[in-house]
């Protein structure tokens, strides 16, 4: 089990104290990947308070058979979901650039890396929403198939043909842009 499952025990346990526990290691993750659903950081903050309040009021059950992070981030997505039906306006949205690092290396390679890494944001942007989910889940995120799998509410073969198609989405966007495409 792991310290956030520890942690959420002990707050539906009554200790209210550990709930700062909870949110520290998981706020940030949150709004970034919330901010890909809304193209809005401020927005995403209020959807990240919004899963904290609905996991400190409605206390979900949480069964362990998955990591308490793939746990909030699935409340997260079902709360960033229904915001988006009820405003029905769903955007597309890249992913935050902080993720993407920039090589240690000379000013000229740190250039060359700062070209490509907006190049991969812009081309990020331009993909299918769920491409674009799946890939900063994965490849961002640090989530197993299986993982973003719960977080998307899809099978583990669905999550392996969208990575696929993701990729090969991202490849044909990056290749308009005059970008080589690295695996």
């Amino acid at each position: 089990m792991d310290n956030g499952a520890n942690n959420y025990r002990r707050f539906l346990d009554g200790n209210d104290e550990v709930l700062v526990d909870l949110i520290e290691p998981y706020k940030d993750g949150l709004i970034l990947y919330l901010t890909k659903f809304t193209n809005d950081v401020f927005l995403a903050e209020d959807l990240m308070e919004d899963t904290f309040v609905r996991l400190a009021i409605k206390k979900p059950y949480y069964s362990g058979r998955s990591s308490f992070k793939t746990f909030l981030f699935a409340i997260a997505r079902n709360i960033a979901v229904d915001y988006l039906r009820k405003e029905s306006r769903i955007k597309k949205s890249p992913l935050d650039e902080a993720h993407l690092s920039l090589a240690e290396a000379s000013l000229e390679q740190e250039y060359i890396q700062e070209e490509k890494r907006m190049a991969i944001h812009k081309a990020l942007g331009r993909l299918n929403p769920t491409y674009a989910q799946v890939l900063y889940l994965i490849y961002f995120e640090g989530f197993s198939n299986n993982e973003a799998a719960k977080v998307m509410h899809k099978s583990k073969r669905q999550i392996e043909q969208l990575i696929y198609r993701a990729k090969a989405s991202l490849r044909t966007e990056l290749e308009k842009d005059g970008i080589e495409y690295e695996e």
